[in-house]
């Protein structure tokens, strides 16, 4: 019976489209927000994880920066996948168009869709070309439906910051309670 509730809750969780909290944590999370410098870096390619990037700034503030590369990625869907997983398998990093001085951040929030089980190949360009020493580093994630495979902990290797541990992961743009799962995530960081 414990492993049917537990199935049942764990299923619900899913058809919700929002998760948040880890098992392959990185970091514990307890978070002051107060008084810090926070930067919400995002890289998107079909609006869903920019979405998600507009609805955190409103609730919690903070300049926001949209990574963009400087070749657009193919439109055609079967192209398109053949790049990205090419870029995923060999490791090449998209040369970024701008980048943001984040040394005058204490908080980073980091968006990503989940590309093959990990982030997108340019936020991996971002993280590598960027000094994220002594910076909190905050993934959110959007997703197709296969969750966000080890995304926290390839962000933790490319980066010199501390990641937390509580990723925000929604499939999409996420649920019409978007902004409250937001608001309960941020809560969760605080804690």
């Amino acid at each position: 019976m414990k492993k049917l509730l537990i199935c049942l809750f764990a299923l619900l969780l899913v058809s919700t489209g929002v998760v948040f909290a880890g098992s392959k944590s990185v970091q514990k999370s307890h978070i002051n927000f107060a008084k810090k410098n926070i930067l919400i870096a995002y890289y998107s390619l079909s609006g869903n994880t920019k979405y998600v990037a507009e609805h955190l700034q409103a609730q919690i503030g903070g300049d926001i920066f949209e990574i963009t590369t400087k070749n657009k990625y193919p439109t055609e869907q079967r192209l398109l996948k053949e790049v990205t997983k090419y870029q995923n398998e060999n490791d090449i990093f998209p040369e970024i168009n701008n980048t943001v001085d984040v040394s005058k951040y204490d908080i980073i929030f980091v968006g990503t869709p989940v590309w093959y089980s990990t982030m997108a190949m340019p936020v991996k360009t971002f993280l590598s070309v960027n000094n994220f020493k002594g910076k909190t580093i905050i993934p959110f994630i959007t997703h197709g439906g296969g969750g966000w495979g080890d995304i926290d902990i390839d962000m933790d290797d490319l980066s010199n910051g501390r990641v937390v541990q509580n990723v925000f992961a929604v499939q999409g743009k996420g649920t019409a309670n978007l902004d409250n799962d937001l608001k309960k995530w941020i809560k969760s960081l605080r804690k």
